[in-house]
């Protein structure tokens, strides 16, 4: 009999990675999606369902046919700048949506919940390594949506038995090493992405957003985990659930903080390329530094990222970049 796991946003860029390992891993990925971000043509590795995360009717049907054993909820608004100017769009869509699926889940005896949670959560600490005991203050909406999910999700296991895994990472980078899915937001807002374009001359320039911000070069620092590894620590989280080995959360990220220059230099080593820059204004709600201490996810789920490196990461990316499959 099949083992059906419900991915939401299984479309779009993790979500589409995981559906992909989970199917490595013998499960059915059942891809529910309203496809307004996310893109059919990524949706390979099970059925694609559309439908909305607020109709509640929609997500019940769904339950219903595959009777999945776990969900795994990628499903999200993620633009850091939209969330300081519409918060309610956030609180709305974010936190809203997830209790639907909660409850939709319950009601159907599915009580094995993954959960794609950020290190936003964590808000501007800098110097602090983050890990799961660091305390959360987000400062952008989208963080505060994500740490109320996570709120939710022990309510509910307390009230309900709902067991949860809650991965909190860090900027997700890379693409599929056998290149059949990879990464493409419209807008595109991830860094590697978009100095890839800049560099393809599918953008003018790469802007870098602030460089006054008290680190090493002016510029942020950020973590960065490969998408590869990242949603092997999901099928990892699956598994723990499985076990009944209880609630938990991980922190995932490499443990190495590389500012936006630094990426940018390795770029140019990677693609022998130059990367046209402009020097922009900060954006608001960007912390200056997060780094992730994951070695909770080492100790307990024995997750070890193998792709992490950043001269990886950016091959693994400009590879996808440059297949036809790249324009969905």
């Amino acid at each position: 009999m099949a083992a059906y796991v419900l991915v939401t946003g299984g479309a779009g860029y993790i979500g589409a990675h995981a559906c992909k390992a989970l199917s490595k891993a013998g499960y059915v990925p059942v891809c529910f999606d309203n496809l307004s971000t996310g893109w059919k043509q990524a949706v390979k590795y099970g059925p694609l369902e559309e439908g909305d995360l607020a109709d509640r009717a929609r997500l019940d049907a769904v339950f219903a046919q595959y009777k999945p054993i776990a969900v795994m909820h990628f499903a999200a608004l993620s633009l850091v700048g939209e969330s300081m100017s519409n918060p309610a769009k956030y609180w709305s869509q974010n936190v809203n949506n997830a209790l639907n699926l909660i409850e939709a889940a319950i009601a159907s005896e599915c009580k094995n919940f993954v959960f794609s949670s950020t290190c936003a959560t964590y808000g501007d600490q800098d110097g602090v390594v983050l890990d799961e005991d660091t305390p959360q203050r987000p400062i952008n909406a989208y963080g505060g949506s994500k740490r109320a999910i996570e709120d939710m999700l022990r309510d509910f296991g307390a009230s309900h038995g709902l067991n949860s895994v809650i991965f909190r990472y860090f900027n997700v980078a890379g693409a599929d090493p056998d290149g059949e899915v990879g990464e493409q937001h419209v807008p595109e807002t991830h860094l590697i992405p978009l100095m890839l374009d800049a560099i393809d001359g599918k953008r003018p320039a790469l802007t870098v957003f602030g460089s006054d911000y008290p680190t090493p070069d002016g510029t942020c620092v950020r973590d960065y985990v490969h998408v590869s590894d990242l949603v092997d620590a999901h099928v990892l989280g699956l598994r723990w659930l499985e076990h009944d080995k209880g609630n938990a959360v991980f922190c995932l990220g490499s443990g190495k903080g590389f500012s936006v220059r630094e990426v940018i230099d390795a770029s140019r080593a990677v693609t022998n390329r130059d990367v046209p820059i402009i020097e922009g204004e900060r954006r608001a709600g960007d912390a200056a530094c997060l780094v992730s201490g994951s070695r909770r996810a080492l100790s307990d789920l024995g997750w070890a990222p193998q792709r992490s490196d950043m001269a990886t990461m950016i091959a693994d990316a400009w590879r996808w970049h440059q297949a036809p499959e790249y324009e969905y």
